[in-house]
């Protein structure tokens, strides 16, 4: 057999080589971001080039105030030549920022060869309003109804209590109350140069300015801890504002501040009133500036065509009380009520971080459905966040309800598979007659796929139905595709469970709950970065957290934490959740090399282990004391975390209700995230240069895995859960003794095949199962758990026609039954970060990819994979295809970092260019290992071919552990 690469060779004009360009600028992770609350923002950039082995040894960045001193003598700021091959997360350190001023910079760098590039493009950014000084405006509060309270009720009470049918909804105007609207008048004497508008609300908010809206961010000012993290979102007017007189309008709605909200329908998880809070500054040409604020000059009116707007329950929306031209100037407003000023400080406000949530597509219906029960259905095809468009023609005053569901029943049938609390997910419009009509929610969303349309005035038709896909505007990340359809289903399932999760916070469901559960993302943060770029919405979750921590160092369950939420558990944290804290800022480390969110986080991780480390030597299990115990056995009590309620390793398939699931793996999946976070914590303190707590935290690490395996582990490998996910989690995390691992494996894939070749395992446990059975020298299990297409498995849900994640393994029973739980919750996608890093064989090596390893599985069944991701140095690619016994792989590298490419040998077959394997032409190390080659490559495209020795079978054991 032979074995051939053929490396591209970029050509260069005359053959002299480019320097490398520095390109795609950004701040914070953002392209030109405006309105930047950082007072140290960070700057990053990647290389461009033609050649190969592309190098940064240096970079020099200029910030100035205006593009024309971005000069090393005029500038503001500048680094001079600093040798670093780094080209993320370069930190201002210059002259303090000041608040509204925009800032403009750029960069150049040096390679390897000491050659100096050009500057790159500038980048920009925009500061915000950085003091609580900087604020003229007043909170104000429009005339209205406080909000009404929703009796208080058990968690597991609002199960079953929806939804409401047409005639009940008519009642709600009841309880629900009118959207107020705002408007404020303006006059402006001269050209305008520059305008931006600064907004906040308590509750959801948008702006109209002269009869047109400002922006096209959707459900500001997003779900956030109200009372400690509240914020500001800037807008750049300039081209709205008008010579003459102006108008300004709001209008508001309950949302996450006084909405029904949560898994049980609670409503004032904030307050009970609306308020807003807005400042327009201007600069006219002239250099004179104005200020238009949020003030008692302020009218109000809820007679406007919102009657009701809320998050859950949904809109009704009566377009016969419209008020055309309600905010621009010549509307009268003498019959609107004045507003009230409220006192409520700044001191919480900060300004927007990360991406807003917008409307980041749209889908066509796909068709109209007649069901057997004789109702009216539009089906989109997909599951989603979001709402729909509905253009619509009839007579004054006819009702349309919109009631929105992710699936239809085993008869095919609509099907409200949820059903809590005020989860009615039902729009009404009402026409106001005449012309054809459009309408589109503005204050709501739903988790949906099909829309049951009741009292349409005509025919429904599918071209008068668009979905509209709302999430925060997130740049796609990384693409994974095979020749298996079924896994390019699963992956596309992955990333739209993503994208209808990824909504302000990272949520577990966007029906029922919308709830950023701290244990779904500590799971999927893995494979979210893979998917999207996703640094500054989770660092500003990660904000969040450590804001809702408590005192004693608890993290709660979900973030943000509603007050109103009863605690249907008795307990405000758990294993496995809490970790978040650390979990998190440590995938995004490893993903985008940055040492900030370590450090910014640290505190808190601290906080976190110390609380773990407390109750684990304080507490003892239910029906044992002290005085039972050997003094070995006491002191080993003090590292092992037995004691109060914890998820342990959620929905575990074979077991029904999830609480007993809970209460049988619960003491060991704790102390196993004890060992976890404590490794972690460890690592993030050697990151950051803090060695006693490094060695500290080893240490206690080393004590805890020691008394694990001191009280769990049976002289016969044989754990005293005996649940698949506790033995993944004890195998994965280190908790077993090298010379047992083979021993507690046997036990595990006896489960397994046990079980028919399929998983048992929950939240806690699934992200590691196929790494654990391929680390332990068995991908032939792995193999079959991916492959396979009984329940539970992924592509059982795959072959029942899911087009995201469920929530539960059998929420489709082998026999057809449809159950009620939510068809969009990514916890279960996790699979989808081994998937790139084994089938397509992208593995990270050192944190953002400076170094990492190509090494797909060839022998996996599949005949070919295509990934790309797009790290922090420019996007990695991998390509390769199988046709029988010939091999063909393509891999991208890029600038300024190196990869290995594990191929198969011997290295006497391989070639590079037609000619046997030697150094040069971007190959800078050759080694023959383990049966295979690995060829060390800089930056550049590489194509190898190749012929595949006999005999190589399926998911091929390897022996070596290459994951991060």
């Amino acid at each position: 057999m032979t074995f051939r690469a053929s490396a591209h060779r970029q050509p260069t004009p005359g053959g002299v080589p480019v320097t490398p360009t520095p390109a795609e600028p950004r701040c914070e992770f953002m392209r030109d971001p405006v309105g930047l609350g950082e007072r140290q923002p960070r700057l990053s950039w990647v290389l461009q080039s033609d050649r190969r082995g592309v190098r940064q040894t240096a970079y020099e960045v200029l910030v100035a105030g205006e593009e024309a001193d971005l000069t090393p003598d005029r500038a503001l700021w500048g680094t001079g030549r600093v040798s670093s091959e780094g080209s993320a997360h370069v930190r201002y350190d210059g002259p303090p920022l000041e608040s509204r001023r925009r800032y403009c910079w750029k960069v150049r760098v040096w390679d390897e060869a000491g050659t100096v590039s050009g500057w790159s493009e500038p980048g920009l950014w925009e500061m915000g309003l950085l003091n609580p000084d900087d604020w003229q405006a007043r909170w104000v509060e429009p005339r209205q109804e406080p909000v009404t309270p929703e009796p208080p009720i058990n968690f597991f009470a609002a199960m079953g209590m929806g939804p409401r049918t047409p005639e009940e909804t008519r009642t709600l105007p009841g309880k629900l109350h009118p959207c107020p609207r705002l408007r404020r008048t303006f006059e402006i004497p001269g050209p305008v140069r520059k305008a931006r508008l600064y907004a906040t609300a308590h509750g959801l908010y948008t702006l109209d300015l002269n009869g047109e809206r400002v922006g096209d961010r959707e459900l500001t000012p997003e779900n956030t801890s109200y009372p400690q993290f509240l914020m500001v979102q800037t807008y750049d007017v300039t081209g709205q504002v008008q010579l003459g007189q102006n108008a300004l309008g709001v209008t508001l709605a309950d949302g996450w501040y006084a909405g029904r909200t949560s898994a049980a329908g609670d409503s004032l998880n904030f307050g009970d009133r609306l308020g807003v809070l807005f400042q327009l500054e201007i600069e006219l040409e002239d250099g004179v500036r104005l200020t238009v604020a949020s003030d008692g000059n302020i009218r109000s009116s809820v007679d406007g065509p919102l009657v009701y707007s809320d998050l859950f329950i949904g809109e009704r929306y009566d377009a016969r009380r419209e008020m055309p031209g309600w905010s621009t100037p010549a509307f009268d407003d003498s019959g609107w009520s004045p507003v009230t000023l409220a006192e409520y400080g700044y001191d919480n406000l900060v300004m927007q971080y990360g991406e807003a949530v917008r409307a980041v597509m749209t889908l066509p219906a796909l068709q109209v459905l007649t069901t057997p029960a004789g109702e009216t259905v539009v089906d989109f095809g997909q599951v989603i966040a979001g709402r729909v468009r509905m253009t619509v023609r009839g007579a004054a005053g006819t009702e349309v309800f919109l009631q929105h569901a992710e699936v239809l029943d085993e008869h095919g049938n609509f099907f409200q598979n949820i059903t809590w609390r005020n989860k009615d997910q039902t729009d009404v419009y009402i026409l106001r007659g005449g012309d054809e009509e459009t309408y589109e929610p503005t204050f709501t969303f739903h988790g949906f796929r099909y829309v049951r349309v009741i009292g349409s005035p005509g025919a429904v038709r599918a071209e008068d139905f668009t979905a509209v896909v709302l999430a925060s505007d997130l740049p796609m990340a990384g693409t994974f595709e095979t020749s298996d359809p079924r896994l390019n289903r699963l992956q596309a399932n992955v990333v739209w469970s993503q994208r209808g999760n990824f909504l302000s916070i990272p949520t577990d469901c966007p029906q029922r709950e919308r709830t950023g559960w701290t244990g779904d993302i500590q799971a999927f943060a893995p494979t979210a970065v893979f998917n999207m770029g996703v640094n500054a919405f989770l660092t500003r979750w990660l904000r969040l957290v450590q804001r809702e921590q408590l005192p004693d160092g608890q993290i709660p369950n979900f973030v943000p934490t509603t007050p109103s939420m009863v605690d249907p558990f008795g307990a405000p944290s758990s294993a496995g959740w809490g970790d978040a804290c650390i979990i998190v800022p440590w995938v995004l480390y490893g993903e985008y090399a940055d040492e900030g969110v370590l450090a910014e986080n640290y505190p808190t991780m601290q906080r976190w282990v110390a609380y773990i480390e407390r109750q684990a030597a304080e507490g003892l299990p239910e029906n044992s004391s002290a005085e039972e115990l050997s003094p070995a056995e006491r002191e080993r009590q003090r590292y092992l975390w037995n004691t109060g309620f914890h998820f342990g390793d959620w929905l575990i398939p074979s077991i029904p209700h999830p609480v007993e699931g809970a209460m049988a793996t619960r003491e060991l999946v704790a102390t196993c995230f004890y060992a976890y976070s404590t490794n972690l914590l460890a690592q993030v303190a050697g990151v950051l240069g803090k060695v006693e707590d490094a060695e500290r935290y080893a240490e206690l690490n080393r004590r805890v895995r020691q008394a694990f395996a001191g009280e769990y582990l049976s002289p016969d490998g044989r754990l005293r859960a005996h649940f698949q996910g506790v033995y993944v989690l004890a195998l994965h995390l280190g908790l077993i003794p090298e010379e047992r691992r083979p021993q507690v494996l046997g036990q595990l894939v006896g489960m397994i095949e046990a079980n028919g070749d399929r998983l048992d395992t929950g939240f806690a446990s699934v992200p590691f199962l196929l790494d654990v059975l391929c680390e332990g020298g068995r991908p032939d299990v792995a193999s079959r758990l991916l492959f396979q297409t009984e329940c539970p498995s992924w592509l059982y849900e795959v072959e029942r026609g899911a087009t995201t994640i469920w929530e539960n393994w059998r929420a489709i029973t082998p026999e057809g039954e449809v159950q009620p739980v939510s068809y969009n919750h990514y916890a279960f996608g996790c699979v989808g970060d081994w998937m790139y890093r084994h089938l397509g064989g992208l593995r990270r090596l050192t944190p953002g990819y400076r170094h990492f390893a190509v090494r797909p599985d060839f022998g996996c069944g599949l005949t070919s994979v295509r990934l790309s991701h797009d790290t922090v140095y420019g996007p990695a690619a991998v390509a390769w295809t199988r046709d029988g016994d010939s091999l063909k792989v393509e891999v991208t590298v890029p600038p300024g970092t190196t990869a290995t490419v594990h191929l198969p040998g011997p290295v006497e077959h391989v070639e590079v260019d037609g000619h046997p394997l030697s150094s040069g032409a971007g190959v800078s190390g050759i080694e023959t290992r383990d049966g295979e080659v690995r060829v060390n490559v800089g930056s550049g495209v590489y194509t190898f071919t190749a012929a595949l020795p006999d005999g190589r079978e399926m998911f091929s054991p390897r022996g070596v552990d290459l994951t991060t």
